[in-house]
């Protein structure tokens, strides 16, 4: 089955670039592309991909307020940030909003593939360059005065050890290979544990881990 994606940047060379990166990949399909915000708010009424790769400094409506309109509006679509800002902010910013994987414009084709790929199977991916550690490093700055929170719902130490492992950067198999269950079971696990928090993305679960002391800040 494809993978139906939609490149969102507003210089040309850039998204034939991608183009020419995915072109010999049979299972992904680039059907549309967008050169300002407006204009891929447009072709999202029209075209219904599985993935978009957006960049984040885009005409008329910025990445991030667009990741946050098409979460909203369009939900299924999992988005994949490609943008040249690598600081923790808009990382951050990005993943909160409903992005669901982040990657440096320097990226290798492997990765990108990669990140394609994990996204799909439902998975959020950063980037090798930035990792959980980036994002622990903003959260330790912006929530430090914050206290500890409290939560009705108690969790497992089954979930726990799975908070302190993705706060580790481990992606999903190989916590599965360290605790030695399923990937399934991994999911099932962090499903369950978004549910009982409450959370929508893994940057909010890391930002939960660190507040109530699950994920150590180095």
């Amino acid at each position: 089955m494809k993978i139906n994606i939609i490149l969102a940047d507003d210089h040309q060379i850039f998204r034939d670039g991608i183009k020419s990166l995915l072109s010999d990949e049979s299972n992904l399909e680039i059907i549309g592309e967008a050169s300002n915000g407006d204009e891929l708010l447009s072709l999202l009424k029209i075209k219904s991909p599985d993935i978009l790769i957006l960049d984040l400094s885009m005409p008329r409506i910025t990445g991030i307020e667009l990741t946050k309109i098409i979460t909203e509006q369009y939900p299924d679509i999992k988005i994949l940030i490609l943008s040249m800002h690598k600081n923790e902010e808009f990382v951050v910013n990005a993943m909160i909003n409903g992005a669901k994987g982040y990657l440096p414009k320097d990226t290798s084709r492997k990765e990108l593939l990669d990140a394609i790929a994990s996204i799909s199977d439902g998975e959020e991916y950063l980037g090798k360059l930035i990792s959980s550690s980036i994002l622990k490093s903003y959260i330790k700055k912006s929530y430090s005065g914050f206290d500890r929170l409290d939560k009705e719902e108690q969790l497992t130490s089954r979930e726990i050890e799975i908070i302190e492992l993705i706060g580790k950067g481990f992606s999903n198999k190989e916590i599965a290979d360290k605790l030695f269950i399923s990937v399934r079971t991994v999911d099932s696990h962090k499903n369950h544990i978004m549910c009982k928090l409450k959370l929508r993305t893994t940057a909010e679960l890391i930002i939960y881990g660190i507040k109530n002391k699950i994920i150590e800040i180095e």
